[in-house]
């Protein structure tokens, strides 16, 4: 299950998402969203889990919990939509 992560602080690295899911069960894959001409993050990121077990549980306990003294938004990430403007 691919999970969304917002309001993180802009020092949360990858290794810090990784750690924290991983109390939950395996983690496939973390990804914190960069700016492509920065390099720094967007305050934003996914994590990829197996276990969809796994996954609800870290949803559902760490939705609104506090990382780096912000308050974290957890929830099952939605495909993308085509957000093209003309």
């Amino acid at each position: 299950m691919n999970i969304y992560v917002g309001n993180l602080s802009y020092g949360v690295v990858e290794e810090d998402l990784k750690e924290i899911f991983e109390e939950y069960g395996n983690v496939d894959s973390v990804k914190i969203i960069t700016d492509k001409f920065s390099g720094k993050s967007k305050g934003f990121g996914f994590v990829e889990m197996a276990g969809s077990d796994d996954a609800k549980k870290a949803i559902e306990e760490l939705n609104g919990g506090t990382l780096d003294n912000r308050k974290v938004i957890v929830n099952e990430a939605r495909p993308r939509t085509n957000n093209n403007r003309f």
